[in-house]
């Protein structure tokens, strides 16, 4: 871990993939600038929670495994008729808490209605995403979760490379449960199947079998 009072972007920029930087001591302002300093295309996953800043660099591995859990929900959406709102790894921050985050990927399901087509999201006013995953393959995210509940995300999806895991914020905490509340279908054994899959017989095998298996469904 490095402590750092200046020029936090220089190290960032330098970051190797799959590495994990944590700065001490980082203002409100810092965290923004640097936010605005990489951007939104930047490979990088941000976190902010009470003046310790955690930047997280992004390998290919990582990015597969969070592109193809969008696509099970995207033809989730279609083969079922559900309406989800996809909401990327778009920041999430809250001054007054002095709590921000980008997951992997986040998806409004209940609250989809209540997003409607804008494209502006404020999550200074604006619900969390009904969901978020969070791939684990070169970091523990667990240390992010005291980021989420403060922020009111419902529910954390988490794959480490092997097995997935569902949770749901119960109080301030996450219990790890059986199945998605937001889409109940979907279990923790259901995502480490179609994701060992895609692993063994590729994406497009992968997700033909996801759609068949969705079309087994009872309606």
């Amino acid at each position: 871990m490095i402590t750092v009072t200046s020029n936090i972007y220089d190290v960032v920029s330098q970051m190797s993939d799959g590495a994990v930087e944590t700065f001490h001591n980082v203002t409100w302002d810092e965290y923004e600038e640097l936010l605005e300093q990489v951007g939104e295309a930047r490979g990088l996953r941000i976190s902010f929670n009470n003046r310790t800043l955690k930047v997280m660099s992004l390998s290919l591995e990582h990015e597969t495994y969070a592109d193809f859990i969008k696509r099970l929900v995207s033809v989730l959406s279609l083969r079922l008729r559900i309406n989800i709102r996809f909401s990327g790894s778009a920041t999430m921050r809250k001054k007054k808490k002095s709590k921000g985050n980008e997951p992997d990927a986040g998806f409004y399901v209940q609250t989809a209605s209540v997003i409607g087509n804008r494209l502006d999201l404020d999550f200074a006013v604006d619900p969390p995403p009904d969901v978020v995953v969070e791939i684990d393959i070169h970091h523990d995210s667990t240390d992010n979760y005291p980021i989420y509940a403060a922020l009111g995300v419902p529910e954390i999806w988490r794959y480490d490379g092997w097995q997935a895991a569902i949770y749901h914020l119960k109080g301030n905490e996450y219990v790890e449960v059986e199945a998605s509340l937001a889409l109940p279908m979907i279990t923790p054994a259901i995502l480490s199947e179609y994701l060992t899959r895609m692993r063994q017989e590729g994406e497009f095998a992968a997700i033909i079998a996801f759609d068949e298996w969705l079309q087994s469904l009872p309606q």
